[in-house]
């Protein structure tokens, strides 16, 4: 196979299969829109982006395979995507010291490879200010955890009991599903059974669908509150009208946020794919991100060489669909908002604030 010298080769790590394998339609469609607007601008010095998907959704040491043999056959520039964070911790290692890698997952904070950024959202801006904004509006001082088991819940949910002791809220009990889990009647009577006044759902893509609808069958929500990290809005769909009654989610970008940035991008992306594409949502936005930052990187460094991206990376700042965000420590800082569900959308209430330096 014959590759033009002056491609930028971009390897977007998106899930095709399993529970967060909802998401893959709107993060290939708008990391191409992404990909467009780059090179219209004159690509990433001077070269065109190409983006060739990898399959995300494997086993971890699967997709760290493929981006290896990549790596080696096709010559990768980059690599960007949405996905677990099991995959991030196979992919860190074999990336490390060779491309830059710009995961944009919102995840459990902590990570520290060199010529890793993350884009997503962390704990510290996200779990943190949701509690304190529920506890302060209505009232929400007991939680129960439900999660699926792997590093990205169980990070989130340590950073979520330290959070509980400094804002003097009661985490009354965790429960942990398989990733993938398909039945979740034990895991819902056991949440409804805990006291709390509250759900932090810790759950990805297909997982929290079934978690709503099992919710909502069993009338959690006239009894419990639900609140999400990671929610959108083709898991609400998925869920079912009847299933997000009582639900909030905090995230940097809502398809309904109604910021310029925000509503340009939306504009932008009917004018491209039509009114029947796929819901353009908070993870798919994240890959749109994650194309901009790597031009951002690209501009502000000398060479490609992963020790210029990594001197120039501090001076990185951009306006994104997010508004406007800029590096620190290998990560983006940025805003977070936190909306209920109401029915198939999300309505946006507050801008949520960074709560005790003790978070």
């Amino acid at each position: 196979m014959q590759i033009r010298e002056r491609e930028f080769r971009v390897g977007l790590v998106i899930p095709l299969q399993g529970p967060a394998g909802i998401f893959a339609p709107s993060c290939e469609a708008v990391a191409e829109l992404a990909a467009q607007e780059v090179n219209a601008r004159g690509g990433v010095h001077g070269r065109e982006v190409t983006i060739e998907v990898i399959d995300g959704g494997a086993a971890s040491t699967e997709v760290a395979r493929a981006v290896g043999d990549r790596l080696r056959t096709r010559g990768l520039d980059a690599v960007t995507g949405w996905h677990i964070s099991a995959v991030r911790n196979a992919l860190s290692p074999v990336v490390k010291d060779r491309v830059p890698y710009v995961y944009t997952s919102l995840y459990e904070g902590g990570e520290r490879t060199p010529g890793v950024f993350c884009t997503g959202e962390t704990p510290r801006i996200q779990i943190a200010p949701a509690l304190s904004w529920l506890r302060d509006h209505f009232g929400i001082r007991s939680w129960c955890v439900v999660g699926d088991d792997y590093v990205w819940p169980r990070g989130s949910a340590a950073a979520a009991r330290v959070y509980c002791r400094a804002l003097q809220l009661d985490l009354k009990r965790e429960i942990y599903v398989p990733y993938g889990c398909n039945d979740f009647r034990v895991p819902v009577a056991q949440a409804l059974d805990s006291g709390a006044q509250a759900v932090l759902m810790l759950l990805v893509g297909q997982d929290a669908v079934l978690f709503n609808r099992e919710f909502a069958r069993r009338g959690g929500h006239q009894q419990m509150a639900r609140f999400s990290p990671l929610m959108e809005e083709n898991m609400l769909l998925a869920s079912g009208y009847e299933a997000t009654q009582e639900m909030y989610v905090a995230a940097a970008y809502f398809s309904s946020l109604a910021t310029a940035e925000a509503m340009d991008l939306m504009n932008r992306y009917v004018a491209s794919y039509g009114a029947d594409a796929p819901p353009l949502n908070a993870m798919a936005e994240s890959c749109f991100e994650g194309l901009l930052t790597i031009e951002a990187l690209f501009k502000r460094a000398r060479t490609p060489a992963i020790s210029d991206l990594l001197a120039s990376a501090p001076d990185v700042g951009f306006d994104s669909p997010r508004g406007p965000v800029s590096m620190r420590g290998g990560h983006l800082d940025q805003r977070v908002y936190i909306a209920a569900a109401e029915g198939f959308e999300f309505d946006v209430l507050d801008r949520l604030r960074p709560v005790d330096s003790r978070c």
